[in-house]
This record gives structure tokens, C-alpha cells and sequence, in this order.
């Protein structure tokens, strides 16, 4: 299957579902930004701690698979020049609709977050990449791509899954509140999935996922030439049982020296 294409067409989706990961910032939340009392997160709670973001008044930004009228928006009311890039339309105008409302100015581009060769080597200072790279099966190449388009000097901070992610039934947690191991990491809805299941999946309009190994993810930054500068997990806040054992994702601060 075309995975790309089907996970565009179900992310636009999600949108009209109201999504959490869909829904505009505030025009309060700008407003703050402006101020310079700004906050993006990553995952799904912890805030980006202060020390990790650089100088935004002038900064360029790339918000790398981040559409949804949240991150973008609100580093360029704090006064950055930042491009929206993110594989779905829906999401897309959901960073326009803010623009729009707010006056503030954001390029948006749909697109591959693998293929980023509409960007020339060095184009930004900064890099936001919150969770996204579950929609893709090889990160390795946007762990490359992400380090070509980065400025020396320059810095990306990431959100993405942890490993124990993709070894739970989710829906025997869901259903019964059993926490029970069922799958291998890496892991994919492609290849681990029932036949059944992955079909309706397909046919509900979900979105296909992955989870990678923690190699993948960090290693894979350092391997592509990063510096790890920072890190923190994160879970859901409790909304999930797997929250009263263990944080369920992860964030990194990466430099390019």
C-alpha cells in the first residue's frame, strides 16, 4: 500500500474527527507568545523546557511533520520566520486559519517529512520535530534529511514514541485494563497487525503506524551527525494504564556542530 498517501488522507481526517493534535492554538495562547511568555510541547504534556529554544526574533524555523495551527503559530508570534512542512493539506490549513486570524506569516508546504530536497543545505536555525515520525517506516532519512537543512550551530528538538509503545495490545488495555505484551519492536501495523485488523484499520481511515527502537531514534540522530544535548520522557498524563508504570514517549534536544 501506498502509506504515504493513505496516512495523508487519514490525517486530513483526524481533523474533521477534532483530533487533539488538530486543534488551533488560542488567539490567548498567541497573544502570550507575543509577550514572549510562549510554550510548545513536543508529547503529549511536558512543556519544551526555555534552554532549548534559541534566539526566535529572526530565527528561521522549520516545523518538520508539525501542522495543526499549534508549534508554528506560536513561534512566529514569538517572532520567528517559520515554514510549516507536514504531509497533510487539512493539518496545513489549520496553520493558515491562524496565520490568517492572528496576522501572523507562515509558510506551509505539503510534503514527505523523508524528502526534504524542496529545501536547500543549511536553510533554518531551528527545528521542530514533535511526534510525527510513527507515520513513517525508515527514519533514518529524516534524521539525515533534518541534519542537511540545519544550519551549523543550528538545533532540532524531537517528540516520538517510546519502544514499549509498540509491544502493547492496546486493545485488551483498553478493553479489560490488561497490560499484556503482545507485539515486537521495531514494530508495524503493516506487518504485525492481523489481516483483520490491519483491514479495518485500512478502512476505517486510521492512520498506519510504527514504532521504532530507541537506536533508531536516538542513535539515529547521532549516527546522521547530532550532538544529544538534552532529554526527557513524557506519558499521557495519565490518561492511559500504561502511564501508572512507565512514561510512554520521549523528547530530544540535538545540535548540529
Amino acid at each position: 500500500m501506498d502509506i504515504l498517501k493513505h496516512n495523508r488522507k487519514a490525517w486530513d481526517a483526524e481533523v474533521a474527527k477534532g483530533n487533539e493534535w488538530t486543534k488551533p492554538v488560542s488567539r490567548e495562547e498567541i497573544e502570550l507568545a507575543r509577550n514572549g511568555e510562549w510554550k510548545i510541547v513536543l508529547t503529549p504534556t511536558k512543556p519544551v523546557p526555555k534552554d532549548w529554544y534559541p534566539k526566535l526574533a529572526g530565527a528561521k524555523v522549520l516545523c518538520l511533520a508539525s501542522g495543526g495551527g499549534q508549534q508554528g503559530p506560536v513561534l512566529a508570534a514569538a517572532g520567528a520566520t517559520v515554514t510549516v512542512f507536514d504531509n497533510s493539506p487539512k493539518q496545513l490549513e489549520q496553520d493558515r486559519f491562524v496565520a490568517q486570524r492572528d496576522n501572523l506569516e507562515i509558510k506551509t508546504i505539503q510534503g514527505d517529512m523523508r524528502d526534504l530536497s524542496c529545501f536547500e543545505d543549511e536553510s533554518f536555525d531551528f527545528i521542530v520535530h514533535p511526534c510525527s515520525n510513527h507515520c513513517v517506516d525508515d527514519i533514518s532519512i529524516v534524521w539525515k534529511e533534518a541534519f542537511r537543512v540545519l544550519k551549523k550551530g543550528g538545533s532540532m528538538i524531537s517528540g516520538f514514541s517510546a519502544p514499549i509503545m509498540g509491544l502493547i495490545d492496546w486493545n485488551l488495555a483498553d478493553e479489560k485494563e490488561i497490560l499484556q505484551i503482545k507485539y515486537k519492536v521495531p514494530y508495524s501495523d503493516i506487518e504485525q497487525l492481523e489481516k483483520n485488523e490491519l483491514q479495518k484499520l485500512i478502512n476505517d481511515n486510521e492512520p498506519v503506524e510504527f514504532v521504532h527502537t530507541l537506536e533508531q531514534q536516538i542513535g539515529g540522530q547521532i549516527k546522521a551527525g547530532f550532538l544529544i544535548a538534552g532529554f526527557f520522557e513524557d506519558s499521557w498524563g495519565g490518561r492511559e494504564l500504561l502511564d501508572k508504570h512507565t512514561n510512554c514517549f520521549v523528547a530530544t534536544r540535538a545540535i548540529k556542530m
